[in-house]
């Protein structure tokens, strides 16, 4: 048995460098939290609990003890992470005990008696960006996170916290960086030296520059459906009818052809869902056709800028992020194969983890089912599913009030607009890159000194950085950080 060290052993200096709070939810649970981060909070665990072993701590893991909190002790289990491998990159304690709220209080008051601080709101994830272990992006995920009331919530938050976001904008930048520093390498060269970028170069990676920029606005785009609207996303095999029911329930004009695969760009607009002016409103999404040779536009099999591949990865990224699927498979025994390569695709979870609802169209066509066989209905794991002709409007009501059903109340933004926020801080960040970056490509082509260009090129690389937090205003920090919960 390890005993308590003297609490006057603690080093008051290194104690008021560290944090404490409460980490788990308010009210009554079978175990409560409480979190310590900085270079003092080995020692003030030490000098309050006792341990099973006399190696505890010794290294990285769990640890039964019991605490000593002033009044009396309660078992609890101490979660010990040393720096750097913790959320923090700080020493990071966890003390687990019983969920009553006066005993995990009891813990916390005695932890502060220590030489602890209570820690601010957001202050353990504010720690982690300041320590390099979090870019902003992920720290506003972990917020988003934490708010999310929904499904769709927790989906967007989820793809900024993994780092969907960061990775497009660090790539970007290497291509921005190698921008500036041709150049910069070509000023003090003349055309005829051997150390001169020739013009072509530098606009071809300037291009390259700005396909990455429109891929990071799109991946944002996606991610969070602006004003907190639900998503809609239809898929289908080519020609199963997907462009010309996108048509007819929101009056867009995508194109509508008989060549198979005519759709390649994903396609937005704004569905209102019941009549009258202040009716709901949803995002509906068109995706290019799901390929019956799947294997050919697989990963390795085609160059990244083959259209089909790239048609295919938009496709499934506007699938991840949707609140319900509509997927179309075509009524027309001439078409049957499509349905089974639906129900391929739902197995190989192709079609994303959001509702999906089956959508038997093209029920005009004379060789049509008037249902679906119950075969396919089993494969897609029993979807609720609507018989309809998008030409004729016939059964377009019906999947109407079908979708309204399936899309859960409580989907809209959160209470205090915080996703909506966010993502039109990072939409206007890649804006203000992408007109930079296209005023230093149109400054090249007219001859403009490469200085002026190399300066115009640091615009966008600094809209990039406050992306990431490298060069946010304190005041955009305080903002942030003061959303978090205590603990968080």
């Amino acid at each position: 048995m390890r005993d308590v060290k003297p609490a006057s052993t603690i080093d008051r200096a290194r104690s008021a460098q560290t944090i404490a709070a409460i980490a788990s939810p308010p009210g009554g649970a079978r175990r409560g939290i409480v979190r310590l981060s900085g270079p003092g909070a080995r020692e003030i665990v030490e000098a309050c609990a006792q341990f099973e072993s006399t190696d505890s701590l010794a290294a990285r893991g769990v640890w039964p003890a019991r605490f000593h909190d002033g009044r009396g002790e309660q078992p609890v289990l101490v979660f010990w992470m040393p720096a750097p491998r913790s959320y923090t990159r700080e020493d990071v304690v966890e003390l687990h005990g019983w969920g009553a709220r006066p005993l995990i209080e009891a813990v916390l008051r005695r932890v502060l008696e220590l030489g602890a601080r209570p820690a601010a709101p957001g202050e353990f994830t504010r720690r982690a960006f300041e320590n390099g272990q979090l870019d902003l992006t992920r720290a506003e995920g972990v917020l988003e996170l934490v708010r999310a009331s929904n499904e769709r919530e927790r989906r967007a938050a989820s793809a900024l916290l993994s780092g969907g976001l960061a990775r497009r904008i660090e790539a970007l930048r290497e291509r921005l960086l190698d921008l500036r520093v041709l150049c910069e390498a070509s000023l003090d060269f003349d055309e005829a030296d051997t150390g001169h970028v020739p013009s072509e170069q530098i606009d071809a990676l300037a291009s390259e520059a700005l396909s990455a920029l429109d891929s990071a606005l799109g991946f944002e785009r996606r991610r969070a459906p602006p004003s907190g609207r639900a998503r809609v996303v239809l898929a289908g095999a080519p020609n199963a009818g997907k462009s010309t029911l996108f048509n007819a329930l929101c009056g867009a004009q995508a194109l509508v052809s008989e060549v198979p695969g005519a759709t390649r760009d994903v396609l937005r607009a704004n569905w209102r869902v019941d009549a009258g002016e202040f009716a709901p409103e949803l995002e509906l999404v068109d995706t290019a056709g799901l390929f019956d040779a799947h294997a050919e536009v697989g990963a390795g099999s085609a160059s990244d800028d083959d259209p089909d591949r790239q048609a295919q990865s938009a496709s499934r990224e506007a699938l991840a992020s949707a609140d319900l699927v509509l997927a179309l498979a075509s009524a027309s025994l001439a078409q049957s194969g499509d349905a089974q390569q639906l129900a391929a695709r739902r197995a190989a979870g192709e079609l994303g983890a959001a509702p999906l609802v089956l959508v038997w169209s093209q029920i005009d066509r004379p060789d049509a089912l008037r249902e679906p066989p119950r075969e396919l209905l089993e494969k897609l794991g029993s979807p609720p599913w609507v018989a309809l002709s998008a030409l004729s409007g016939a059964g377009l009501p019906q999947l109407t009030a079908l979708c309204r059903a399936q899309l859960s109340p409580g989907g809209g933004e959160g209470e205090d607009g915080l996703e909506r926020e966010i993502s039109e801080r990072h939409l206007l960040a890649l804006s203000q890159s992408r007109e930079a970056l296209r005023e230093a490509r149109a400054a090249l082509r007219v001859g403009a000194p490469l200085d002026q260009i190399a300066q115009t090129v640091r615009v966008a690389l600094d809209a990039l950085d406050a992306i990431l937090g490298r060069t946010s205003p304190e005041d955009v920090l305080e903002r942030l950080f003061a959303r978090f919960c205590i603990g968080k």
